[in-house]
């Protein structure tokens, strides 16, 4: 088993003494750039001018769009609110139109009379005032003192 060991370490010991390249060494250069000018090329200038008002036409062109989308859709959402909201108030005119047909109902009016104590008036007691005269002139009605005479004195 020691024999096993030893034949295992020395391959090892072969691959780290074994060479595998030439060594990186870095010399260091200064590098001075402040003589250096840069030339105008007024071909590319124009070319870049070109590109970027291009990029800015595409840009604006795709924001409004997006913005037009985005529009539609929270009228649409509006729009939705606003006939649940019709539909609402539509469902509650006719519970209340229900409600009042209910309320003016003649026999209910009767039946609630006669619990009370109420009694249908007798003849005489019923004064119709003249108001076919009024509505069919159309001219103001003054008020008048008539004595009242009540049936029965």
């Amino acid at each position: 088993m020691a024999t096993a060991a030893i034949r295992m370490a020395v391959p090892e010991a072969r691959r780290k003494t074994f060479f595998t390249g030439t060594p990186e060494i870095y010399f260091p250069k200064p590098i001075d750039n402040s003589r250096v000018v840069k030339v105008e090329d007024p071909r590319r200038n124009r070319e870049m001018k070109q590109f970027g008002t291009a990029l800015a036409i595409l840009f604006l062109l795709v924001f409004t769009y997006a913005w037009q989308h985005f529009r539609s859709i929270e009228y649409g959402y509006q729009i939705e609110s606003a006939k649940r909201e019709l539909n609402n108030l539509t469902e509650m005119n006719r519970a209340l139109r229900l409600e009042d047909a209910s309320l003016r109902d003649p026999e209910r009016i009767d039946v609630m009379a006669r619990r009370m104590g109420l009694v249908p008036p007798e003849p005489g007691q019923v004064i119709r005032m003249d108001s076919a005269q009024a509505e069919g002139t159309g001219a103001p009605v003054m008020a008048s003192a008539v004595p009242i005479t009540l049936a029965g004195q």
